[in-house]
């Protein structure tokens, strides 16, 4: 997982059959996913009061419980629908999408989509989609933050859409929202950066053994953070190309309490 090295190289350095090594990955990737609830878990009430404060402390912006986005991992074009797999960028990938909190540990994390599909989509097939709409995991009007792909929600607050017509506090609003953001940029940079399999192209064939692979590596970064484990951060991964796509459906009426609760948090906080 640490390094973008092949089975081959594996088997050869610790004289090993690649059956072996195989099984050996499996077993572990098996037994971390398993331990995934353990390690990658929604904050409680005592947690997001901490979370809360220490997104306020870096950015100003009030009453955050985490930062979604979402990342592509490159894999080996598949034997079956190589063509769904490609994303914007004319990559075979799959996706996942993440939430951290401040210090970059992650509390959700869902893989498995192919690399075409947009943001927005991917978040609705996730739980995530279910769970934002449940009070119980937005106390005291928490709420988490995301970029422009997703859709404005109560518990989901985007930035305003730069028209050239913004006023200087949904500017200022916009700025603070994208200062809290770059926590998840910083989640997938260490992430990618402390498993470098990651990074370049997965070497895996098994499509459908690549999702549980993504989340053991995600089970493994919340580890090291707990256990406090020092990693130099060499690798700056730039924020993922946003596809400014306008949502169908009328989403301002559907969201009326997403418009009013990102208007009263840009006219009632004062910002420094």
């Amino acid at each position: 997982m640490a390094t973008p090295d092949s089975y081959r190289s594996i088997c050869e350095k610790f004289n090993v059959g690649r059956a072996t090594a195989l099984k050996c990955v499996r077993r572990v990737v098996n037994a971390l996913e398993i331990l995934a609830p353990a390690f990658i878990a929604w904050p409680n009430e005592e947690r997001s009061m901490v979370i809360r404060n220490g997104f306020f402390a870096t950015s100003n912006f009030p009453n955050v419980i985490g930062a979604i986005d979402g990342t592509h991992i490159n894999i080996p074009a598949p034997h079956d629908h190589p063509e769904s797999y490609v994303n914007r960028k004319g990559h075979h990938s799959i996706q996942l999408q993440a939430v951290c909190d401040h210090q970059c540990k992650f509390i959700h994390c869902y893989a498995g989509n192919v690399g075409s599909v947009h943001d927005q989509r991917v978040f609705r097939l996730s739980y995530l989609n279910e769970d934002i709409h449940n009070p119980s995991k937005f106390l005291n009007k928490s709420h988490i933050i995301g970029d422009a792909a997703y859709t404005l929600q109560e518990h989901l607050l985007v930035p305003y859409r730069d028209n050239g017509h913004l006023t200087e506090k949904q500017k200022n609003f916009n700025f603070c929202h994208s200062s809290a953001k770059m926590a998840i940029e910083r989640s997938f940079g260490l992430l990618k950066g402390r498993f470098r399999s990651l990074l370049t192209t997965l070497a895996m064939e098994r499509v459908d053994l690549i999702p549980k692979y993504i989340i053991a590596c995600c089970v493994l970064h919340n580890i090291c953070l707990l256990k406090n484990d020092d990693f130099p951060s060499t690798v700056e991964l730039l924020p993922e190309a946003v596809q400014y796509h306008d949502q169908v459906g009328g989403n301002v009426a559907v969201n009326r309490l997403g418009v009013i609760k990102r208007y009263d948090i840009c006219e009632y906080t004062t910002y420094y």
